[in-house]
């Protein structure tokens, strides 16, 4: 796949590489980088030959941060209200796709990861930061809502509300260290390592039964909105019962 503001590339048999792609503009997203995403999750989602996605963003100077603001503010003076909840939501679907891909999504952060990056790096499933790394939930910095881009159904779940009201009301950022002691990521490396650290993640994982990756994400995605224990327990019981006439047939 061939993009203009996205990288691809498929560092081994099973595992691949996303990077944010514009280095000069601290990797904020613009409308080019949302078609190019919306292309790359949409071809994700049937292959079945592709199991760990690395997501990551391109240079030193930091992960993402958020939406071209320079480029958002002309195009946003043209919209109606009709308009900018369209594009509002083409944002949000960008999330919950990430969530519906098969792949298990590896995101390493350095730097900021602010806005719609922040939100990228809630969207995926692990989280892997350098000592440099700090999010912030900036929507609310730009005079409108902290509740944006998933972060109002992500954060709270998990880092506990009392935390993720604090950071969606003022727009702090979360450090790294504060990263870590409240489990937002799994694991904090020096920023030269944070590649090959996926990579050995990534690897893990893709030893396992790649059936037993997909119906494990999709477990735990079900199970932040189940009802309660007996629902969990048949989606387990389900899962459990597939792969086993899979494994030992």
């Amino acid at each position: 796949m061939s993009f203009e503001t996205i990288e691809y590339n498929v560092s081994e048999a099973g595992i691949g590489v996303l990077t944010l792609n514009r280095e000069d503009k601290y990797n904020a997203v613009n409308q080019q980088m949302m078609k190019d995403l919306e292309i790359f999750w949409a071809e994700m989602e049937n292959d079945v030959n592709t199991h760990v996605v690395i997501l990551r963003g391109k240079g030193e100077k930091g992960f993402c941060a958020g939406l071209d603001m320079q480029e958002g503010m002309q195009i946003q003076q043209q919209m109606n209200s009709y308009q900018f909840y369209h594009s509002q939501s083409r944002m949000g679907k960008l999330m919950l796709k990430m969530r519906q891909v098969p792949q298990i999504i590896i995101c390493v952060v350095h730097g900021a990861a602010a806005g719609i990056g922040f939100s990228f790096a809630l969207s995926s499933d692990v989280r892997i930061i350098s000592p440099d790394a700090r999010f912030s939930a900036a929507y609310i910095n730009i005079g409108l809502g902290g509740a944006d881009m998933a972060c109002s159904y992500f954060l709270p779940r998990m880092i506990g509300a009392g935390r993720a009201y604090e950071f969606m009301l003022t727009g702090n950022f979360m450090s790294a260290d504060e990263a870590m002691s409240l489990g937002f990521a799994s694991r904090m490396v020096e920023k030269q390592l944070l590649l090959d650290t996926a990579l050995e993640l990534a690897r893990t994982m893709n030893s396992k039964n790649h059936a037993g990756l997909r119906l494990t994400k999709e477990a735990i995605n079900i199970n932040l909105d189940i009802g309660g224990l007996e629902q969990a327990l048949n989606l387990e019981n389900r899962n459990q019962a597939l792969l086993y006439a899979e494994v030992f047939k």
